[in-house]
């Protein structure tokens, strides 16, 4: 990974790739964001019974959190956590420009059949035609 000095590492549902893609960051001595991109609320907001909703939306980001900077830690490496909510490409795209990321790397899960590649949401490929630059594909 000759001349790469900030890396995106996107986390998807498995933790694989951020394992990999420290690996792969590591002899570069390069910059890392991670980013993990949760859905949009569309819930009622009106809870029966919760004091501070922020605090329940919250909790399961503190989680993620810990769980990624272990990892980081294990791979001793140092990195930047991003949690952003929308629409997962788009964010992806904004935050690899917004950090001015010479390269993405994401997570891919494999498909048993042709059918649910071709219907499903094709994350992956989104980022791949719009990334402003290279994308690795790490297969989880």
């Amino acid at each position: 990974m000759k001349g790469y000095r900030k890396i995106l590492i996107a986390v998807n549902g498995s933790k694989d790739v951020l394992s990999q893609g420290l690996r792969m960051a590591h002899d570069e001595k390069c910059w890392v964001t991670v980013v993990k991109v949760l859905p949009p609320n569309e819930g009622d907001l009106n809870l029966v019974g919760i004091k501070n909703i922020e605090d329940v939306l919250t909790s399961g980001c503190h989680k993620e959190n810990a769980e990624i900077n272990s990892i980081a830690e294990t791979e001793g490496a140092l990195i930047k956590t991003r949690f952003e909510e929308g629409d997962v490409y788009k964010k992806i795209l904004e935050v690899a420009e917004e950090e001015r990321c010479d390269v993405i790397i994401m997570g891919s899960r494999r498909r048993r059949n042709r059918i649910s590649r071709f219907f499903g949401d094709n994350v992956v490929g989104k980022v791949i035609n719009h990334a402003p630059c290279p994308v690795f594909v790490v297969g989880t």
